[in-house]
């Protein structure tokens, strides 16, 4: 449990995805989900860090040690989630019942031809997003996508959506050629959308409390929402349970200001409330959220700043 999220390998890989993608739309999600028992029991036995940060995070958001059966239903709900990634890519959200949340706030910024940033966590399913692209087309939607660190995902990705692939902004590239991509986005009226629960080795982080402890969140996404100058939205995909999802929008602010003068409050307050909303959410829906790492001790000596030039990299989706 030591290690950064980093230096962990890809959930699965080639194969495992490559395995679930051809019994997904071979066999249908029904027969497709039986198969995800023995591999999650597979997981489950070869995967000790991974099952002990389950552990740890049910902890929390229970309040008390969790079981054996809800630590298995946690890794379980990953690969569910994970499954209907293949659907909701390949056929859009024809196969699932969808509820939104605040869909009306957003649709008046899209209305007005307003680029909009929709920052996201590894709770639920991201892909629950790409409901709006099948119901409104006319609206493009740009993920932040670090390629370089999966590799399997991204293929996946590519192979089933390749104009959802296209679209994809790299967050493995140079910081200005981010920020730049993301701001030509916005300037098109595109919904940009990147997580911000989890920080990479060395950036800038933000200690606040969640879940009972400070636990260290990035602060690149917020000085990019600053940077862009576009309303800002938080965005959380929750899995409801058999073909359930429930999108959920609230708004952060028309544009967020993150003044010099009162910079460490300003991002201290932005993230606090991104942490407030998220605990929220995750003990709504326990088994919805994804770092399946030591969370809370992750990197304690990062630095407390970072410039906007070095935002575009300091992100993670």
């Amino acid at each position: 449990m030591s290690g950064h999220w980093q230096s962990r390998p890809e959930g699965g890989g080639h194969f495992a995805l490559w395995l679930i993608r051809s019994i997904a739309l071979v066999c249908g999600r029904t027969l497709a989900r039986l198969s995800l028992y023995p591999i999650t029991a597979y997981f489950y036995l070869r995967r000790a860090p991974e099952r002990q940060a389950s552990k740890q995070y049910l902890a929390r958001v229970l309040g008390r040690p969790p079981t054996r059966r809800e630590v298995f239903d946690h890794l379980w709900c990953f690969a569910a989630i994970t499954l209907d990634r293949v659907y909701l890519l390949a056929r859009g959200d024809d196969d699932f019942v969808v509820e939104t949340d605040g869909l009306d706030l957003l649709d008046a910024h899209i209305a007005k031809r307003q680029g909009v940033l929709l920052i996201g966590s590894h709770l639920g399913s991201f892909e629950a997003l790409r409901a709006l692209s099948t119901r409104r087309p006319e609206v493009s939607l740009r993920v932040v996508l670090d390629k370089q660190k999966t590799p399997a995902m991204t293929a996946l990705l590519e192979a089933l959506a390749p104009e959802i692939g296209a679209g994809v902004i790299d967050a493995s590239r140079d910081g200005t050629s981010i920020t730049l991509a993301m701001a030509e986005a916005c300037q098109a009226g595109s919904l940009v959308a990147l997580l911000a629960d989890r920080g990479r080795e060395h950036e800038a982080l933000h200690h606040v409390p969640f879940l009972g402890r400070p636990a260290p969140f990035p602060v690149g996404p917020w000085l990019l929402a600053h940077a862009l100058q576009v309303p800002v939205m938080l965005c959380f995909g929750l899995y409801l349970g058999g073909n359930r999802y429930r999108l959920i929008f609230e708004p952060v602010a028309e544009r967020v200001s993150i003044p010099r003068a009162e910079r460490a409050a300003a991002l201290d307050a932005l993230i606090a409330h991104y942490a407030l909303r998220l605990e929220h959410y995750a003990r709504i829906a326990p088994t919805n959220w994804f770092n399946f790492y030591d969370f809370w001790q992750q990197d304690l000596r990062a630095p407390a700043g970072a410039g906007p030039a070095d935002a575009g990299r300091r992100v993670d989706a």
